[in-house]
């Protein structure tokens, strides 16, 4: 016979052996969307060639980071009102068609449409796995499991473009998105079988169709302003003035639908707590500085100090170690002590040294150096990133986890997506200026900045090929610098974070079922 409650429970983690079978399960899942990401840079310079559209290669990128960020925050809510396994299962079995659809591409649109498709399912990966951990495992205990799952980006983001590398020489392209299927399907399995979450009773579940519909062209408007502006279309044209215009329209206009819905998607109350404020704004900074350097920090190696593809993304393995030690071992030294607020401050100030130190860099600077400057970033960041997730889900009941955990995340997606565009827009634009005046007959020499490729600046003539890296160096490390006060705005924000002691037992207020 099922009965309802509606009083405050509170409950200790789950058994340890099925938090094991959970914990895989979850990094699965995260695993497949975050090797989405990296797996493919690599190959798609086949891919495009491949399938014919060159032109529309921006847009295999921008599909998924739309498609996902859109659905950061549905997903989050969705799951605190009609329960994270069913939204997680969805979540899993979309991302897998999406990567079915993608692999089998014949054309350049079929292509973008099945990125956006595994967008769609990738943007609730990442989120729901972060709240289903705060389901079972109370927030003193969680610091070590969320620090595992940051070793999860560390991986994916060496794995990713070796496995990229190989498909792509190897068994060809479509496998980059094959790999995901039994990925995918053993996280949907692990969470058909070992999930076991508290049912919620739930007979109308009133769903923000309008807010999230509001939330999406808002969405969609500043991503396109980032991807395109100052790429495809100067910042001041009337194209990308008219999109901020309708953008801020947007947002002023899902601000008055979110005071005034019953179950609004990113809940206006949460900005009422200073906690969420502050860790928001600092993992929405932090993240402009991380991307600014991920995304082009390979393609600068390639052009200035000459290296493969390869060897240019095994440089970041610096940075991925140091993040994945840090965090493991600062989410197990945070479950014994309870203590957190420092680290993200210190991580912060490290981010912004270590943005300092690479604006420094020169052509002739040693490879041993910047591995070093990287390695500094990366223990800035394994600091910082996952102990402010936890910090945001301490701040609210169980029942809005997935709700706060969804919109810091939108938020950072946000930031990372203004840190690969603005930088990009800059970078490319500082380089093709720099170019023209270091060599006034580029041109007639052949080279044209929007088709450079590392091979052909190899084997320019010795005048000529420093004129380019010297350019290339010149356009991008500038920007590191004008990056690094993001930083310590950041570690300023943290400062002012109230350190609530972490909870020991889950607490649920809406009525749960008792089987």
């Amino acid at each position: 016979m099922t009965t309802e409650t509606s009083k405050t429970e509170q409950e200790s983690s789950a058994p340890p052996v099925r938090i094991a079978f959970i914990f895989a399960g979850l990094l699965l899942a995260m695993l497949s969307a975050s090797l989405s990401q990296t797996v493919l840079n690599p190959a798609l310079p086949t891919i495009v060639g491949e399938l014919h559209g060159a032109d529309l290669m921006l847009w295999v990128i921008t599909a998924y980071i739309l498609a996902s960020t859109i659905m950061m925050p549905i997903y989050g809510k969705l799951g605190d009102l009609l329960g994270r396994k069913p939204i997680l299962m969805v979540a899993i079995s979309v991302f897998v068609i999406g990567s079915v659809v993608s692999a089998t591409a014949t054309n350049i649109v079929w292509l973008i449409a099945g990125r956006a498709i595994q967008g769609l399912g990738g943007g609730g990966l990442m989120i729901l796995s972060q709240a289903t951990i705060a389901d079972v495992i109370p927030a003193r205990e969680r610091g070590k499991y969320m620090g595992i799952m940051s070793s999860v980006f560390a991986l994916s983001s060496v794995s990713g473009p070796l496995l990229g590398g190989f498909f792509t020489e190897g068994p060809g392209w479509r496998w980059v998105f094959w790999i995901n299927i039994p990925i995918g399907l053993l996280a949907l399995l692990a969470a058909a079988f070992f999930l076991r979450l508290p049912e919620r009773r739930r007979s109308r579940p009133r769903i923000d169709v309008a807010g999230m519909a509001v939330l999406s062209i808002a969405t969609t408007l500043l991503v396109l302003v980032a991807t395109l502006g100052g790429a495809q279309f100067p910042w001041a044209s009337p194209t990308i003035v008219t999109m901020i215009a309708a953008t801020l329209v947007a947002v002023v206009l899902f601000l008055f639908i979110e005071s005034r819905t019953a179950e609004p998607v990113i809940p206006l109350h949460l900005f009422r707590d200073r906690n969420f404020n502050l860790c928001t704004l600092a993992g929405l900074l932090i993240s402009v500085s991380l991307f600014g350097v991920a995304s082009y920090m390979p393609t600068y190696l390639q052009m200035v100090a000459g290296m493969g593809a390869t060897a240019a993304g095994l440089m970041m393995l610096p940075m991925m170690g140091t993040l994945f030690v840090t965090s493991t071992l600062l989410g197990r030294h945070v479950t014994r002590t309870g203590r957190y607020k420092n680290w993200p401050i210190v991580g912060a100030i490290l981010v912004a040294a270590a943005m300092v130190l690479l604006s420094a860099l020169t052509v002739d600077s040693p490879l041993w150096l910047l591995g070093c400057f990287v390695a500094l970033l990366g223990l800035g960041l394994g600091t910082s990133m996952q102990l402010l997730v936890l910090v945001v889900q301490n701040s609210f009941p169980i029942d809005e986890v997935g709700t706060a955990t969804a919109s810091n995340n939108y938020f950072r997606q946000i930031g990372a997506t203004l840190g690969v565009g603005v930088v990009g827009s800059v970078f490319t634009t500082r380089v093709a200026t720099l170019i023209t005046e270091r060599v006034p007959d580029a041109a007639d020499n052949g080279i044209h900045a929007d088709s450079l490729t590392p091979s052909i600046v190899r084997a320019l003539p010795d005048s000529l090929n420093l004129a380019v890296i010297e350019s290339y160096n010149e356009a991008l490390t500038p920007i590191y610098l004008a990056i690094a006060p993001l930083a310590l705005i950041a570690a300023a924000c943290l400062f002012f974070v109230i350190e609530k002691p972490l909870a020991t037992t889950i607490e649920r207020k809406t009525p749960v079922a008792d089987q």
